[in-house]
């Protein structure tokens, strides 16, 4: 952060790190009872989120349109001059000018003068310091994925987390809504998907039963309904968040198999899983009707998810049941593919031009690389960075999520007082931190393809609403911060001191964040 003249504290709480942030030699702004917020139409919703925080600060501001007078008052002001989410903040004793050029510049403007309202306040006013801030983010996807099928989660609780993304700048939600374990999503011509799908006998993978409130008839689970689904969208994109959702293919996918038998390659019988892993059982590439059914899902997917990507899976889709499927066998041959791998894509390549048909992108685990990659596909990065770098080499988009920086369900420290994670990953914050999105190995000409990072949330050993908090917070904030902020500049030392008061602000939200600690294995 360039700051000049100034050591305040006050400065220490901004998270992400804006690109720069300059101290004026004036006097600054006070903010008290009366204090007129004057905003233009785009900037509205910034607005009103920072007209609700200083309420809650207990100054009850006035929002206002433009006028011609507009001395001593915060005021939202359209320029021309800045990236789509760019946005600057020009404070002195006169006014608050903010500047931004679209709706979502406004909005992050706003959160990061609410970060600034934890400035001291003394006779019911607070003061801010006199700055010039001016920022915009590195990329465009900020994202953060929920596994909802391992463990389902309250809408309540959706929200939470999306408030909480929000306060980071963080701006797509990804989804996950069908796996082996579950089918979460009401599909309404396939009503069978969420009356038998989405239960099974027991919470599973080792947990004890009970911890968390989601049974019915003694069975564990639970769906979102499309309104329910459609709520969310709303409450997101109101936080300038886009919610990207996954539905899995072609492995995966023993949830709809447990139900359409006929859709895989031995026709069952099929059971729902409650265990982790690779299984066999895998969607009949072979099988038109496969197809007809996954077309029939999509329109009703694409009608609630306004996205313009959407996540088809596509990671660990073992080849087993195809290779000794007839139907399948036909397809390679008919197709004139060399093996399943390429099977594989070829399936692929039939929902991406089903997603191409109606105006939508296609994204997938770096999987969908083997056996060649689709012609529009956006690659996500898991498995390392390597996928992502030969993604990005071909001309590809790529969104880095390499476990070894970015996979929450890891845990934090071998501290004894950990709760129980997924086995063997081990993610404290530094690392997390450490992540860089463009590897070298990268065409300087192609680094352009990687549209940023996000974070993942499994959550195989996540059953409660606190133990997932605990587990995304504050290493969230660290994922927000490299793929927000200026790569040069950042230093893990500068961080950790913002990091406090971001755990402050964590502390008000009610969210069950990891209080910082050591979190250095033991040897």
């Amino acid at each position: 952060m360039k700051t000049e003249n100034t050591n305040k504290t006050y400065l220490t709480g901004l998270l992400p790190k804006p690109k720069s942030v300059r101290r004026k030699n004036c006097a600054g702004f006070e903010l008290r009872t009366g204090t007129n917020i004057v905003s233009c139409a785009a900037a509205r919703t910034g607005a009103q989120l920072l007209v609700a925080h200083l309420l809650e600060a207990g100054i009850n501001a006035e929002l206002k349109k433009p006028s011609a007078k507009a001395n001593k008052a915060v005021i939202f002001e359209r320029a021309a001059n800045f990236a789509p989410e760019g946005y600057a903040i020009d404070i002195s004793s006169r006014r608050m000018l903010v500047q931004a050029s679209s709706a979502a510049g406004f909005f992050y403007a706003a959160q990061t003068l609410t970060q600034l309202l934890t400035a001291k306040m003394t006779d019911s006013v607070i003061s801010i310091p006199a700055l010039c801030i001016k920022d915009q983010p590195r990329f465009k996807w900020r994202g953060l994925m929920l596994d909802c099928c391992r463990h389902f989660f309250s809408i309540a609780e959706l929200k939470k987390i999306i408030d909480t993304m929000a306060s980071l700048k963080l701006n797509v939600f990804h989804w996950h809504l069908t796996e082996d374990q579950a089918w979460r999503i009401e599909i309404k011509k396939y009503p069978k998907l969420t009356e038998q799908a989405a239960w099974r006998a027991h919470s599973g993978f080792g947990m004890p039963d009970g911890v968390t409130p989601h049974y019915k008839n003694g069975k564990y689970g639970g769906y979102y309904t499309q309104d329910d689904a459609k709520e969310i969208v709303r409450y997101a994109a109101e936080r300038f968040i886009t919610v990207v959702p996954e539905i899995e293919l072609p492995g995966h996918s023993t949830a709809p198999l447990y139900v359409y038998p006929e859709l895989g390659c031995t026709g069952g019988p099929y059971e729902l899983e409650s265990t982790g892993g690779v299984f066999n059982e895998v969607y009949c590439a072979g099988n038109d009707k496969v197809f007809e059914f996954l077309r029939n899902v999509f329109d009703e997917i694409l009608a609630i998810f306004p996205s313009k990507y959407i996540h088809i899976g596509g990671d660990e889709c073992p080849k087993d049941r195809w290779r000794e499927c007839l139907k399948c066998q036909k397809r390679i041959k008919r197709e004139g593919l060399k093996d399943e791998d390429k099977l594989q894509s070829w399936f692929v390549r039939q929902i991406e031009q089903y997603l191409n048909q109606h105006n939508r992108n296609l994204i997938g685990w770096d999987e969908i690389l083997e056996g060649g990659l689709a012609p529009n596909a956006t690659v996500m990065s898991w498995r390392g960075n390597v996928g992502g770098i030969a993604a990005a080499n071909m001309g590809h988009d790529v969104v880095m999520t390499p476990t070894t920086n970015c996979y929450l369900d890891y845990i934090q420290s071998s501290q004894p007082e950990e709760p129980k994670a997924i086995p063997g990953g081990f993610l404290p914050i530094e690392k997390v931190y450490e992540l860089e999105p463009v590897p070298k190995e990268i065409k300087p000409l192609q680094r352009k393809h990687v549209i940023g990072g996000q974070a993942n949330m499994w959550t195989e050993y996540v059953q409660t609403d606190e133990h997932l908090e605990y587990m995304i917070f504050p290493r969230l904030c660290a994922l927000a911060e490299v793929v927000w902020s200026p790569r040069t500049g950042r230093n893990w030392a500068d961080f950790s001191k913002r990091l406090d008061a971001a755990g402050e602000r964590l502390r008000v939200r009610g969210v069950n964040y990891r209080q910082p600690k050591s979190s250095v294995p033991k040897k």
